[in-house]
This record gives C-alpha cells, sequence and structure tokens, in this order.
C-alpha cells in the first residue's frame, strides 16, 4: 500500500530545514507531530523528600536539554545558587549548549561527550573524587546507573522530572499509513489511549532497540526500524521503506 499520511509520535521539530521537510518535499507525503508523552516536573518538595541537598554535590551529569530545565528550576525553587565551580559533565554537544541558556559557558567548568552515555565515562573517570548528582526523569536507560556504579563514583540520581503519557483522545477516528515511536513509553501511551487498537494496514516504524522490543511485547507488526548501518536516521528509514513502496 501507497504511503500518504504519517503521524509522528514527538513535538514537531523547531528548526525551519529539517529532514522531515525534505521528506515531505520529496515524496509528497503528509507528516503530522503529536507527542505521545510529555515531561512534568516534580515540586522541591519532592526532591527533599528524596534526601537531595543540592549543597552536597560538586558535579551534574546532565542527560538531556530536560535534565537542563529541571536542574536550574529545582535550584531555583529551593532558592540555591549554583556555585561558580559546579562542573557539568553534558552527555552531547547539544546538551552541552542548551547548558548556555543558563550558565556563561566560558566561565564554567563544562565536559562533553560525543553522543552516547557511555562517551562522557572516560571525562567521568577523570574527576572520581567529585560527588555527583544525576537530574533524571522516573525513566531511567538501566545503562546509566550500571555504567556509573562500575566506575564506583560518589554519585546520587534525583527525579528531577517525570514522564507522564499525553492524552490523545482526538485521534480516535484519525487514520495513519505510517505510525513513528522512538521510545517504550511512546508504545505504552498508543495501548492506554486505544486499547483496542488493531494495527491491520497500519504501518510502524521504530527507533531502537528498547522501542522495538516494546512494540513487538505489545504484538505490534514492526514494519520500519532505525537505526541500521543503511538507514542511521528515522527519515532515512522512512524514506526507503516509501520510496520502495509508492513505487509498486
Amino acid at each position: 500500500m501507497k504511503v500518504k499520511t504519517i503521524l509522528v509520535s514527538q513535538p514537531e521539530p523547531k528548526m525551519e530545514n529539517s529532514p522531515y521537510s525534505r521528506l515531505i518535499e520529496k515524496e509528497k507525503v503528509k507528516v503530522d507531530f503529536r507527542p505521545f508523552i510529555h515531561v512534568e516536573g516534580v515540586d522541591a518538595k519532592n526532591v527533599r523528600q528524596q534526601k537531595i541537598d543540592l549543597n552536597n554535590f560538586t558535579a551534574i551529569i546532565l542527560t538531556s536539554r530536560n535534565s537542563v530545565d529541571h536542574f536550574f528550576r529545582i535550584a531555583d525553587e529551593m532558592r540555591f545558587k549554583v556555585p561558580d565551580t559546579m562542573k557539568y559533565f553534558c552527555q552531547s554537544e547539544a546538551v552541552a549548549y542548551y547548558l548556555q541558556k543558563y550558565v556563561v559557558y566560558r566561565k564554567r567548568k563544562i565536559y562533553v561527550g560525543k553522543m552516547n552515555f557511555v562517551d562522557i565515562t572516560p571525562l567521568l573517570k577523570k574527576y572520581k573524587n567529585e560527588k555527583f548528582l544525576l537530574p533524571s526523569s522516573d525513566v531511567l536507560k538501566p545503562i546509566v546507573p550500571e555504567l556509573l556504579n562500575s566506575m564506583e563514583l560518589n554519585w546520587t540520581r534525583g527525579i528531577f522530572y517525570k514522564t507522564v503519557i499525553s492524552d490523545l483522545s482526538d485521534l480516535r477516528d484519525v487514520y495513519y499509513d505510517i505510525l513513528v515511536f522512538f521510545s517504550p513509553s511512546g508504545i505504552e501511551s498508543l495501548l492506554k489511549n486505544f486499547p483496542d487498537f488493531k494495527q491491520n494496514e497500519t504501518r510502524i516504524a521504530v527507533f531502537g532497540n528498547s522501542t522495538v522490543n516494546a512494540a513487538t511485547h505489545a504484538g505490534l507488526r514492526i514494519d520500519i526500524k532505525a537505526p541500521t548501518p543503511d538507514t542511521p536516521s528515522m527519515t532515512m528509514a522512512l524514506q526507503k521503506y516509501i520510496t520502495t513502496q509508492n513505487k509498486k
């Protein structure tokens, strides 16, 4: 079946010339964006109940822009002035760049990984004597605590925000040729919102092994996977699939 409509379970990209824009232009498909999950911050009282005192830490491990936002939000709610000596260990350049929203970059001690959490571990090992805080959501990839524990770091996890399933009831009678998922939480949201969901001719596209596992466990048929050696991004995987299908 030809592909005409796609629903991506994420917010619409803010940059004008995103890969999705090029996909829309080249394949003449309609792409809608709708977050299947969203993030809600926990309050300072909740963080205190986790026995977290921001005065006790000398370094912050930041894995996402959400972790940046919610660390500084909690610091503000607790009236904690983040000291200039604080060290920031950012999982990627994108996270480090976003940190500039809150600190003067050139005046801070900022250490940056390449992309994945494992990339930042050599930097963390160099500073084993620091007291690390990991601001995170209630959903955390198992590899993160595993790696931190394996290095025997003095670290504490703080749940500063939570992943919440979005209300998608307005989509009940809307049909898309492809549904695109990037996390197990997105799959969970689909099934929570539509417990009677029947896939039929809907194609499912998934990104990452954990999302593949969640979709498979839910009994969904996976038609498009990324990343692969040929298609390292989701838009490339969609492009390849659509080109093949729409030629038939």
